[in-house]
């Protein structure tokens, strides 16, 4: 029998919780602002992040809306191995964690991921990573912003258009007052709703839910989603661990806060994050599986998760996941939107234009970026096209083939420009070919695989002797000398 399901929540309801939201945010963001007094302090939070709240940020930043909705359709179309082969995502947070002491010993003053590649490469290399960064931080924009919508339509009947516009607005208007200091700031308060509201969904499915009824039910009705076997499922469990690798390891979602926390924070609080992290994908994966055995009709796979809490536990449990999974969107947008800004300030606007850029002049442009993201994320999501897997892991095989780049330009004095040039290009080229002819469940797999062999072969055959110690060197005077002001003036 199949399990009538329609919205839990009133349309009125619904409206009431997204402005409720909406206000303690912005509300949020304008008085944590106001410790932003220089662009240091916007972009980076002046560098003084403690334990604490580097560990909230980390948390609350990795528990994404993919996290809460995609780990249940893993779980719907993968099974058993779809809910874990999310949780290996918590790996890179793992492998993070030594890595971000390292950036901050290396580029105590750096901002961005590409501004280390640019450092450590060259320009032969810096194009084909901003591009990829770009690309990704963008794909991931607007599935947050999809999701946004599609939680708000599932839950309470609010139009797609309407809940996606609002909850990507709160979070431009947000960011756009407080930059890096609101985004950890909100962070540390959603982490902990998401935590808890986690805890209280997951405690009150169970009570509802007889495991021994779901397996059973399974066994019969969809053996394959219990077996240990299935190929697909298989093949994502290796394919999302390594993409979970490529998005920390080159997003500068993750380099920000690196730059951000305080000398030493940075792998205590990756690591605890990933710990804290661990275990969210394998509830909410639950979900997903409970679904086929409660008979429960999907018509978005991607939605899976919070129509069945919502249906399991009426009106309680459709507020506790609106608020869970609306703290989570919050939670990666605002990061998003800052730390794309920050790529897009330092390593776009300020090398194309003359002369020193003014602090006040950065900060302005940084608003202008923040607020041009949000413009194309909304366009990009509004028609609404695929599912979260589908636009997510189209990124798969590009941020796949920055690991090894990545890496090797942190600890080998052999990485060279060309292997790393080498590696991101053949890299994502095959990654994307096994996209569209195999399927997404392998695309960043095979182009984190390709991207290792063509690095190795490649720092071989022409090897690099780098000297770690420019990377901490003062940028360039940049500055109109004196004479040239002196003839302009004339």
């Amino acid at each position: 029998m199949i399990l009538a399901v329609g919205t839990i929540l009133s349309p009125q309801a619904g409206y009431v919780m997204l402005g409720l939201f909406g206000v303690l945010w912005v509300s949020l963001g304008i008085w944590w602002g106001k410790r932003a007094k220089s662009y240091d302090g916007f972009a980076v939070a002046g560098r003084n992040v403690g334990l604490a709240l580097g560990t909230a940020t980390a948390v609350a930043t990795w528990i994404t809306s993919n996290t809460t909705m995609l780990a249940p359709q893993f779980a719907l179309q993968l099974g058993i191995w779809g809910a874990l082969a999310y949780s290996t995502a918590s790996f890179g947070l793992f492998a993070f964690a030594p890595m971000s002491g390292r950036i901050r010993q290396l580029m105590p003053e750096g901002y961005t991921a590409v501004e280390f590649v640019r450092k450590r490469y060259g320009q032969i290399a810096t194009v084909p990573f901003l591009l990829i960064s770009l690309f990704y931080a963008i794909t991931w924009l607007i599935s947050m912003s999809m999701a946004g919508g599609k939680l708000l339509n599932v839950l309470s009947g609010i139009p797609y258009p309407i809940g996606m516009t609002v909850v990507l607005a709160v979070c431009v208007l947000y960011t756009l007052f407080g930059g890096m200091y609101a985004v950890i700031g909100t962070d540390f308060i959603q982490s902990l709703i998401i935590l808890i509201g986690l805890v209280v969904v997951s405690i009150a499915v169970l009570m509802q839910v007889d495991i021994g009824d779901v397996y059973t039910k399974l066994e019969v009705q969809r053996p394959m989603l219990l077996s240990i076997f299935f190929p697909a499922a298989l093949m994502s469990l290796f394919n999302n661990m390594l993409f979970g690798f490529g998005e920390i390891f080159h997003s500068n979602v993750w380099w920000s806060r690196a730059f951000s926390m305080r000398k030493g924070v940075g792998p205590k609080a990756y690591a605890l994050g990933g710990l804290l992290w661990l275990p969210v994908p394998i509830v909410a994966g639950f979900l997903g599986l409970a679904a086929p055995a409660l008979g429960i009709g999907i018509s978005q796979p991607d939605t899976v998760g919070p129509l069945v809490a919502a249906t399991l536990l009426g009106s309680v449990g459709a507020l506790l996941v609106f608020i869970v999974i609306f703290c989570s969107l919050a939670s990666s947008i605002d990061s998003l939107l800052a730390a794309t800004a920050d790529l897009l300030v330092n390593d776009i606007i300020e090398p194309l234009i003359p002369g020193e850029i003014s602090d006040t002049s950065k900060r302005r442009w940084a608003a202008m970026s923040i607020v041009g993201l949000g413009l194309l994320a909304w366009g990009v999501a509004l028609p609404n096209v695929g599912t979260l897997a589908t636009v997510l892991f189209f990124a798969g095989p590009m941020v796949g083939s920055c690991i090894w780049p990545i890496v090797g330009g942190l600890y080998s004095r052999k990485a060279s420009p060309i292997a790393a040039s080498l590696a991101m290009i053949l890299g994502t080229t095959c990654g994307l070919i096994a996209y569209f002819t195999i399927g997404w469940f392998v695309s960043s797999l095979i182009g984190a695989t390709v991207s290792g062999i063509v690095f190795g072969i490649a720092m071989k055959i022409a090897p690099d002797d780098f000297d770690f110690k420019t990377l901490s060197a003062p940028p360039p005077d940049r500055s109109i000398p004196k004479p040239i002001l002196a003839e302009a003036s004339r």
